[in-house]
């Protein structure tokens, strides 16, 4: 520890000097010691990845599938006029020389790796898809012919079992959530079918979004990744598995140093599932959900957009149940905080079916915390609505127009069901033409949308929703919230009303 003392204004001349020197001394010796140790705590690059290579080799494996395809169509006779002379010659040339429709077997490959010594092994749903035969091909060239125990379309994770004749050697998942944007990472595969492949890299980023499913969460990497690295492992430099490679962003083909891979935090639990199952159980709320805007914050009363909104309730689901409303935004689910939608599909997914849960809204300007017993979710419940063009029109008498937001509204009328194909127990408002270039065509407003409440509360008339929109304005509010019903379902909209 150093001690120091003020030095008098007074001192001077070659006192001062010497006083200044041995303490500036001591002081540039104290930071460089303190450098020192510091340098030899943090982590850096080995020399070498030679001999992390050699331990983890022997449990990475190459996946080779087999499956039967049809043969080549068969060439069409060309279109001729009727009555054609060369009609029949055509069709006595074309019925001699068909090609017999021939099946064939095509061959894929990719990779994977080994989880536990008893044959378990981890790899890509997309690698086994379709797969009437799968082989494992061990690092010292040993085939084995492979079950298919469990897949999971939604994180495109399968897990197969071998029989080895001896104990295989198992790696182990790591802590995805602990690496950190800049971490050294080890990618091993079988790229193009060249076998056992070491290539090194950087986690370039976290919580990447692909839209390739629900629970897009990926690590991305700049270690090279190709064709047929899909399964494989991505290793952090303790020899633990902290992704799965699953995909590339390549204009060429080939890697450009954008590779995605799913975080062990994330593959862990369905592998899991998977072994011991043979399938994955998700957890269920019951809710269509929204992002938080800042324009539906404000609107909202929240200080910051976060969590999820609530556009709908699924009747007789797990929210429904709990009291859960439209309108409602999910700040905390199970304790854990709801920083953005696209993240509370894969807590709820990750929690357990059939347990109670606090989950804490934000409802009327105030924190609400409601019990909610977690459901299973079921491919069933999954729903499409296919969209229609509006056609026609009358007269508009009774239309009224919000210029500022770019609306025309008419109440709902037998004439509008019929333009608009709108159900016969349609409620609301109906939107009749949106202006171009307004904040509605803006939020993808569209004529045919039904306005069932604005600011919380319904409304039946277009009168009803200019007084909503004016007493927002006369209350200092910069947005307003509708509550829409379109064709692909209930959303919520906040549009600016301040003009800017």
């Amino acid at each position: 520890m150093i001690h120091s003392r003020l030095i008098p204004a007074r001192a001077t001349g070659n006192r001062f000097q010497a006083r200044t020197a041995a303490n500036l001394t001591v002081l540039v010796a104290f930071v460089l010691s303190m450098v020192a140790s510091g340098m030899a705590h943090a982590r850096t690059a080995p020399e070498s990845f030679a001999d992390l290579a050699e331990k983890l080799l022997p449990s990475v494996v190459n996946v080779s599938t087999t499956q039967t395809v049809e043969g080549r169509a068969a060439p069409q006779i060309p279109q001729l006029p009727p009555g054609s002379p060369f009609e029949e010659f055509f069709k006595e040339f074309f019925d001699r020389n068909r090609p017999q429709q021939r099946q064939r077997k095509a061959t894929s490959l990719g990779s994977g790796f080994i989880i536990d010594s008893a044959g378990y092994i981890v790899t890509n749903n997309h690698v086994i898809e379709g797969a009437e035969a799968i082989t494992v091909i061990l690092h010292d060239n040993t085939r084995l012919d492979a079950e298919l125990v469990g897949r999971d379309t939604k994180t495109d994770l399968a897990v197969l079992k071998v029989k080895p004749e001896g104990e295989l050697k198992a790696v182990s998942f790591g802590d995805s959530d602990a690496s950190r944007v800049g971490d050294w990472v080890v990618a091993i595969g079988n790229p193009f079918g060249l076998g056992g492949t070491v290539t090194a890299g950087i986690i370039s980023a976290r919580g990447r979004d692909i839209n390739s499913g629900p629970y897009d969460d990926y690590l991305q990497t700049d270690a090279s990744i190709n064709r047929g690295n899909s399964g494989g492992p991505m290793f952090n430099l303790d020899g633990q598995v902290i992704g799965i490679n699953t995909a590339i962003f390549s204009p060429s083909g080939g890697s450009v140093g954008i590779g995605f891979a799913i975080p062990s935090s994330t593959a862990a639990p369905v592998i899991s599932q998977l072994i011991k199952n043979g399938e994955v159980r998700r957890g269920w709320l019951g809710v269509h959900i929204q992002a938080v805007t800042d324009e539906i914050a404000e609107s909202l009363g929240l200080k910051e957009a976060k969590g999820a909104l609530v556009a709908s309730v699924i009747a007789d689901g797990p929210a429904a149940e709990a009291k859960i409303e439209p309108g409602d935004v999910i700040l905390k689910f199970d304790g854990k905080e709801v920083p953005e939608m696209r993240k509370l599909p894969r807590i709820v997914a990750e929690t357990e079916v059939g347990r109670p849960v606090p989950v804490e809204i934000w409802r009327s300007n105030k924190k609400i915390v409601l019990s909610v017993t977690v459901g299973r979710l079921q491919e069933e419940e999954k729903a499409a609505a296919e969209a229609t063009s509006p056609q026609g029109g009358k007269s508009r008498e009774s239309e009224k127009a919000l210029r500022s937001l770019g609306l025309t509204l008419a109440p709902v009328s037998d004439e509008l069901r019929t333009r608009f194909k709108l159900s016969d127990d349609a409620k609301g408002v109906v939107v009749t033409s949106v202006a171009d270039d307004s904040p509605a065509a803006e939020k993808g407003i569209r004529p045919g949308d039904l306005i069932v409440e604005v600011s919380q509360e319904e409304v039946a008339s277009p009168t009803d929703v200019i007084d909503k929109v004016d007493q927002a304005r006369a209350a200092g509010r910069k947005s307003v919230l509708f509550l829409l019903e379109t064709q692909a379902g209930l959303r919520f909209v906040a549009l600016r009303i301040d003009g800017s």
